[in-house]
């Protein structure tokens, strides 16, 4: 009977307890206007595109070539190239002075003959470039036989100079870059 009262008792005030409990109201009205006016700018910053030249070391004095490169960048798209060019007459002047060095001065002449600028100085001087062996008032006779052998006397079996087509293929390269940039 004890657990019956106490029972009763724990549950007349659990019922008392909510019917005393007040409940929370929350009442809320809120009127807004919005006005909004943005003026945005984005700048979108990236770095240069850009083409970069290769590098042609020819800084041994014994070489005789030179580099030439060149690059050009558009917004899409960016080219570079670069050549070796080979000086002749370099050439001939080292090869010429190598000869000398050995003793071999008729082939040293020889080599420098090769070169239109001397054999025309040559003949001018009255001392003809070697001809087969020949030198003094025979190679001048040889010669005048074989005018078709001297330097500068016909072009090459290749058409064009190496220099001439250094300039024609450099040329169509700036107009092809300049069409790009159209």
């Amino acid at each position: 009977m004890r657990k019956l009262i106490l029972a009763l008792l724990f549950l007349s005030s659990v019922v008392y307890a909510e019917s005393t409990i007040d409940p929370i109201i929350t009442e809320a009205t809120t009127n807004s206007t919005v006005n909004s006016q943005s003026n945005t700018r984005t700048k979108l910053e990236s770095p240069p595109p850009s083409a970069i030249s290769p590098t042609i070391n020819t800084s041994n004095s014994d070489l005789c070539t030179f580099g030439v490169a060149g690059a050009i960048q558009t917004q899409i798209l960016g080219i570079s190239t670069g050549t070796q060019v080979t000086d002749e007459n370099c050439e001939r002047l080292k090869l010429a002075k190598t000869l000398f060095d050995m003793g071999m001065k008729v082939a040293a002449v020889s080599t420098m003959c090769q070169d239109k600028r001397v054999f025309d100085a040559m003949m001018d001087a009255g001392t003809p470039c070697p001809f087969d062996g020949m030198i003094g008032e025979d190679a001048k006779a040889a010669w005048a036989v074989n005018e078709e052998k001297q330097p500068g006397a016909k072009k090459d079996e290749k058409g064009m100079e190496q220099s001439t087509q250094t300039l024609l293929g450099g040329a169509g390269v700036a107009i092809l870059l300049f069409l790009l940039l159209l």
